[in-house]
């Protein structure tokens, strides 16, 4: 593997964010977005990101941006506030080296620091990488939402995977 690093986002970090999840949407098994998004549009869940709380990280290999990974409020409600929604996103460019993986590892050791004791992900069924990374990972099924989502034509059921982060 190559040298990975990560650092928090900023705000000039946004279109490319951007751009990375703008490639996932076309495949229809990624995320519910089914056009892409601008950099405007995602600007307030940009901003509503606070790195003491809930970060976005870059990862770069070799220090090249290659995707970002990011901790979300699970529900607004306080009593969940021990609970955050991982996303990762990798760039085309560097898919299948490995990078999921760190991703995923390095938000795991940050969130007690944050004061987060569960890490919960929101995948469609069809996603079979991505379910087969956070399964390898420790990850279990908390629950499925069978038929919830409607993509390229297709029902989508959405798998909620989790883990408890001690």
């Amino acid at each position: 593997m190559k040298k990975i690093e990560f650092k928090i986002a900023t705000q000039e970090d946004l279109p490319f964010i951007v751009n990375v999840y703008n490639q996932t949407i076309a495949g229809h098994t990624v995320t519910a977005t089914l056009t892409p998004v601008t950099v405007a549009e995602r600007q307030p869940w940009f901003d509503a990101h606070k790195p003491d709380e809930h970060p976005i990280w870059l990862a770069f290999v070799d220090g090249k941006r290659a995707g970002w990974v990011s901790l979300s409020p699970y529900h607004p409600r306080e009593a969940y506030r021990i609970t955050a929604e991982i996303s990762i996103y990798i760039d085309q460019r560097f898919r299948h080296l490995g990078l999921g993986t760190k991703m995923v590892q390095y938000a795991e050791q940050a969130a007690p620091k944050l004061g987060l004791k569960n890490i919960v992900c929101l995948i469609f069924g069809a996603n079979l990488p991505s379910l087969g990374l956070f399964e390898k990972l420790g990850y279990k099924t908390w629950g499925t939402l069978p038929n919830v989502a409607l993509l390229a034509g297709k029902m989508m059921d959405l798998k909620i995977l989790g883990k408890a982060i001690h």
